[in-house]
């Protein structure tokens, strides 16, 4: 949010429950096997110097930050925001082999239309963008159309499938109101919301730094949320169906960072890097089974 902005755990992932049949869109074949359970994180870390990230760490601060998270929390599956090319790239090889990752930078548009790449302002960090870091291949990368600001900073969202989860993922990072020099009247993240959702199955989690509040009576931005954001998916922290609030992932006490899905959630966290304004959001999911969507099924 510019600026207003190993070893696993035992019982993570280490059981493994055979399938016997194909689970969807994204393709389970009915020979293999997926975790019980799959930790999903999302965290933007805050990499860019000149968007008031002085004072929350160096790039090598940043990469051992972004090693310790897996190993720490067991996630598989790491979403990330306002991270830098090499910052990944050295978190990646310190990880293994095993780990690979997909990157898509930002790029900032002059009236002209000439769009540049957004530097992390040091040596060998490289620019800036979102990514998907994973315990094993990445297949089906792609980058879903959205709706962008015609002068100013472009996000986006990033979208994956890690093959030993057989899960989709989409990373998303959302458009601040003003975003548009040219008109920041406009406000971009109610299609940005429908395009992130839109994107989904029954075996996806989705979210990111949406820079938005939750959907409250009280909030008069409340109508860019689609409908079924909490409705047809739910979010890591929600605990009922009616439930919109969530623990702060920001360090001004809001909560900014999100993960829906439609599988059964067993567990929520919210983690302090201590290398960015953001906290980490921590979702485990039960992988090898349907959706928890229904009466009764509102597990933290």
């Amino acid at each position: 949010m510019p600026r207003r902005r190993g070893l696993l755990p035992a019982g993570v992932l280490a059981v493994l429950l055979a399938l016997s049949a194909a689970c969807g869109p994204t393709g389970v074949p009915a020979t293999e096997a997926v975790p019980v359970q799959v930790v999903v994180a999302t965290w933007n870390m805050c990499g860019v110097r000149q968007w008031n990230c002085e004072g929350t760490g160096s790039g090598a601060q940043k990469a051992r930050a972004l090693t310790e998270l897996p190993t720490d929390t067991g996630a598989r599956v790491v979403m990330l925001q306002e991270v830098c090319a090499g910052d990944l790239a050295a978190a990646r090889t310190e990880l293994g082999p095993a780990w690979h990752s997909a990157f898509k930078a930002y790029r900032s548009f002059d009236a002209q239309g000439h769009g540049t790449p957004v530097p992390c302002g040091a040596a060998r960090r490289g620019v800036a963008g979102i990514a998907i870091l994973a315990s094993s291949a990445l297949s089906h990368v792609s980058e879903p159309s959205v709706r962008q600001p015609a002068t100013g900073l472009h996000r986006g969202i990033l979208c994956a499938t890690a093959a030993a989860a057989h899960l989709r993922v989409c990373n998303a990072h959302l458009s601040l109101p003003g975003t548009d020099a040219s008109r920041p009247e406009l406000e971009f993240r109610d299609d940005q919301l429908a395009s992130l959702v839109d994107t989904a199955d029954g075996r996806t989690v989705f979210g990111g730094d949406l820079n938005s509040a939750p959907p409250s009576p009280g909030d008069a931005a409340g109508w860019i949320w689609p409908h079924d954001a909490y409705r047809r998916y739910r979010e890591c922290d929600q605990r009922s169906a009616s439930s919109r609030a969530g623990r702060p992932t920001h360090r001004t006490g809001h909560k900014v960072d999100y993960l829906f899905t439609a599988l059964p959630r067993a567990g929520c966290s919210v983690r302090d890097t201590g290398r960015s304004d953001h906290s980490a959001l921590v979702l485990r999911v039960e992988a090898g089974r349907g959706s928890d969507v229904g009466p009764g099924a509102y597990e933290t």
